[in-house]
């Protein structure tokens, strides 16, 4: 990753389905980040899986890393992965709502792209309390843990179908 490359990356954010990703593989896009995905780190597995079968080479951040990368204006897109949208919003996997807001500041276009339908929109505490079966937080501490937000429509620029 160039990291002194102006507006150069596609941030690609959830759990996207594979059209999305063969929309990225056609636009022959090189730089797409992915986030980590917390706390279960499925949508980037498999994210990330599927760009290098289509020869792309993704760069993985942390989440809490997205900021950094909008402060040093390397975002050229948000792809925001979402389960449904209205004419309200969307209903997108958590970590969503700050990457919007992020884009809409920095004037970077948020694009909707469909996302693989899933049922479960809370989380286990443990989920979030331990890492690799490991407990990474005293005992004691409580977790809440959403999966999805909502997305409101005035942060999104455009809806890929």
């Amino acid at each position: 990753m160039l990291i002194n490359r102006k507006k150069s990356f596609i941030l690609l954010q959830g759990y996207p389905d594979v059209k999305t990703l063969d929309r990225l593989e056609k636009r022959k896009a090189a730089d797409v980040v992915v986030l980590e995905g917390r706390p279960g780190l499925e949508a980037s597995r498999f994210s990330c899986e599927q760009l290098l079968k289509r020869k792309i080479s993704p760069t993985l951040i942390s989440d809490n890393m997205a900021g950094s990368l909008f402060y040093n204006d390397l975002v050229k897109e948000v792809w925001l992965s979402c389960q449904i949208s209205d004419k309200t919003g969307a209903l997108c996997d958590v970590g969503a709502l700050v990457l919007a807001v992020l884009g809409k500041y920095h004037k970077v276009p948020v694009l909707l792209v469909p996302g693989v339908k899933r049922n479960k929109f809370i989380g286990k505490p443990k989920d979030l309390l331990t890492f690799q079966k490991k407990r990474i937080a005293p005992s004691g501490i409580k977790a809440y843990v959403p999966l999805a937000e909502w997305v409101p429509k005035k942060y999104i620029t455009r809806i890929l179908k």
